[in-house]
């Protein structure tokens, strides 16, 4: 049996509450779920790529074992990436880590 997925498109926030709902998800698993939401808005809707590509290798870099953070922190920063074609030294450091 097939579970319906919904997508929902969470919007860009202001920078210092994207960092302030990233800060516990590094440290706290169950934190997770709400910065993943704050990372994926952020890299959809946020016009400074600069800014995201820092979060997620923040978040890619930061983020405890196994924490739930890690795959929407690769996604966006691949999302981040497509456009420019081109990524910052500490995004490759991170996705050059991932393989």
């Amino acid at each position: 049996m097939h579970s319906h997925r919904i997508f929902e498109n969470p919007p860009a926030l202001p920078h210092g509450v994207v960092v302030e709902a990233l800060e516990p998800a590094l440290r706290d698993r169950s934190a997770a779920g709400e910065a993943a939401e704050v990372l994926v808005g952020t890299a959809l809707n946020d016009d400074d790529a600069e800014f995201v590509e820092r979060r997620c290798v923040q978040a890619g870099t930061r983020a405890v074992p196994g924490s739930p953070l890690l795959g929407p922190a690769g996604l966006c920063l691949a999302r981040v990436v497509a456009p420019a074609a081109a990524v910052g030294r500490s995004g490759c450091a991170l996705l050059a880590a991932q393989t």
